[in-house]
C-alpha cells in the first residue's frame, strides 16, 4: 500500500483506535462479577486498611487485564483518596530491581534516575509510604515473567510488617494458576491472598464483544453477522480468547482495506485467522520462562541443522531424539552462564512445550538407540529460532 493510499480515508474503518490492543473500553460486558470481586478486594486499601492481596488467573484474552485497568481508572476517578496506585507489565520489567525502580519512578521520578541500589529504592519507598500513611496498590501483569519472583514477592510483602504508617498491597495477574508451585514457601506464607479466576468466554459472549466493537469502530455495513459470529466461533475453539478473536477482526479488516474494498469478506477472515495464529503462537514463545526457552531453542536449532544423530525420517517429516535435545539445552544454557535442569525438569519443560502444541513428543519404543522420546517441532523452525536467538542473545538476523 502506497504512503498516499494510507491518507486517504479509510473505507472500513471508522476509528481505528478502538481496535488497538491497548485499548480498555468503557464497558467490560461479561465480566460485571469479576470487576465487583476485584473492587470489593481493593476496598478495604481504599478506606485506609491493608487489603489482602488478589492474584488473577486466567488463559490469555480472558479480560484480566482489561478489567485492572477498569478499576485503576476508577480509583484514579475518586477525589481525595490516600492512595497511590501503580500498573507494572511484567515482561517488560522481569525483576525485582527494574519493577521496584519503575514503581517510584512513578512518583519519585528525580530519585529513581540516580542509579541507587535495590536497598536504597526499598528504604526510599518505605520512607515515602509512612510520611503520609498511604496505601500504595501495586498491580502486577504477568508476575510469573519476573526472574527473581520469590525476593519480589517476599519483599512487597514484607514491607507490611515494617511500615509504621500505611500499607502495601499487590494484585498479580498470571495466565497460569500453578505459577505459586515453584515459589518459597516463606513466599507463600507472606501473601496472604485471595484468588480470582477468569473463565474463558464462550461464542455467544465473543460474538457480542466483536459486534460491539465494530458497531463503534468500522463504517455502517462494512461486516455481516455471519462473519462476526464465524469469528466468534474461530476464536471459541482455541480458548475463547477475546485478543484472539478481535486480532482477526483487525486482520481481516485491514486486508480488505488493503485491497481497497469497502466490506469484509470471508477470504480476507480465513487469511486473518491463520495471520493471528501465527503471531498469538509466537506471542506464547515470548511468554516462556528462560529455561523452557532455552529447550524450544535448542529443537529449532537442531531441526535446522538435522541434529547430532540422523534424524528419523517418517516421509519429509524430521524427528529428534530427546537426549541430544537435553545435550544441546544443557550447553546453550551454560553458555549464558545458567546452571542447566536436571533430566527431571527436563521432561516437564518437554511435557510443557507438547501442551502448549508447540511440540509434539511420543515414546520411541524398542529398537530405536534404546527406549527414548522423538519429539518434532509444530511451527517453522527458522522463525521460532530467530525469535528465540533475539530474545535469548540479543542477537538479531
Amino acid at each position: 500500500m502506497a504512503l498516499a493510499d494510507l491518507l486517504t480515508e479509510s473505507k472500513i474503518f471508522k476509528n481505528r483506535e478502538l481496535f488497538s490492543p491497548y485499548f480498555v473500553p468503557k464497558k467490560l460486558i461479561f465480566r460485571d462479577n469479576e470487576i465487583d470481586r476485584i473492587e470489593k478486594s481493593i476496598a478495604p486499601s481504599l478506606n485506609g486498611q491493608r487489603g489482602r492481596n488478589l492474584f488473577i488467573y486466567g488463559k490469555t484474552g480472558s479480560g484480566k487485564t482489561s478489567c485492572v485497568k477498569y478499576v485503576i481508572d476508577e480509583i484514579k476517578n475518586i477525589p481525595n483518596l490516600k492512595v497511590a496506585i501503580s500498573y507494572v507489565n511484567c515482561r517488560m520489567y522481569n525483576s525485582r530491581f527494574k519493577v521496584i525502580n519503575k514503581v517510584i519512578s512513578e512518583y519519585l521520578p528525580t530519585y529513581a534516575k540516580r542509579g541507587y541500589g535495590i536497598t536504597d529504592l526499598y528504604e526510599k519507598m518505605t520512607r515515602w509510604i509512612e510520611e503520609d500513611g498511604k496505601i500504595f496498590i501495586i498491580a502486577l501483569d504477568e508476575l510469573d515473567m519476573v526472574k527473581d519472583l520469590d525476593d519480589l514477592i517476599y519483599t512487597l510483602t514484607r514491607i507490611n510488617t515494617e511500615l509504621k504508617a500505611g500499607g502495601v498491597s499487590l494484585i498479580g495477574i498470571s495466565n497460569k494458576i500453578s505459577f505459586k508451585e515453584s515459589l518459597d514457601p516463606r513466599s507463600i506464607s507472606s501473601l496472604n491472598e485471595t484468588e480470582l479466576v477468569f473463565s474463558p468466554y464462550y461464542s455467544d459472549e465473543l460474538y457480542a464483544i466483536l459486534k460491539d466493537r465494530a458497531d463503534a469502530g468500522f463504517k455502517e455495513n462494512v461486516i455481516t453477522d455471519e462473519i462476526l459470529r464465524f469469528i466468534a466461533a474461530s476464536a471459541a475453539k482455541e480458548g475463547g480468547d477475546a485478543r484472539f478473536s478481535l486480532k482477526i477482526l483487525t486482520k481481516a479488516a485491514e486486508l480488505s482495506e488493503e485491497k481497497k474494498l469497502d466490506r469484509i469478506t470471508s477470504d480476507d477472515v480465513e487469511h486473518a485467522i491463520k495471520l493471528a495464529e501465527e503471531d498469538i503462537v509466537y506471542d506464547l514463545i515470548l511468554t516462556l520462562p528462560e529455561h523452557l526457552k532455552l529447550v524450544l531453542y535448542s529443537i529449532a536449532i537442531l531441526t535446522l541443522s538435522g541434529g547430532s544423530y540422523k534424524p528419523l525420517n517418517t516421509g519429509s517429516e524430521k524427528y529428534l531424539l530427546s537426549g541430544e535435545v537435553y545435550s544441546r539445552y544443557k550447553s546453550l544454557a551454560e553458555s549464558i552462564h545458567k546452571e542447566p535442569k536436571t533430566e527431571r525438569w527436563y521432561r516437564k519443560y518437554i511435557n510443557e512445550l507438547k501442551m502448549q502444541g508447540l511440540i509434539i513428543s511420543y515414546d520411541s519404543g524398542k529398537g530405536i538407540r534404546g527406549h527414548t522420546r522423538i519429539i518434532k517441532i509444530m511451527y517453522p523452525a527458522k522463525k521460532i529460532s530467530d525469535i528465540l536467538q533475539k530474545e535469548i542473545f540479543g542477537i538479531s538476523k
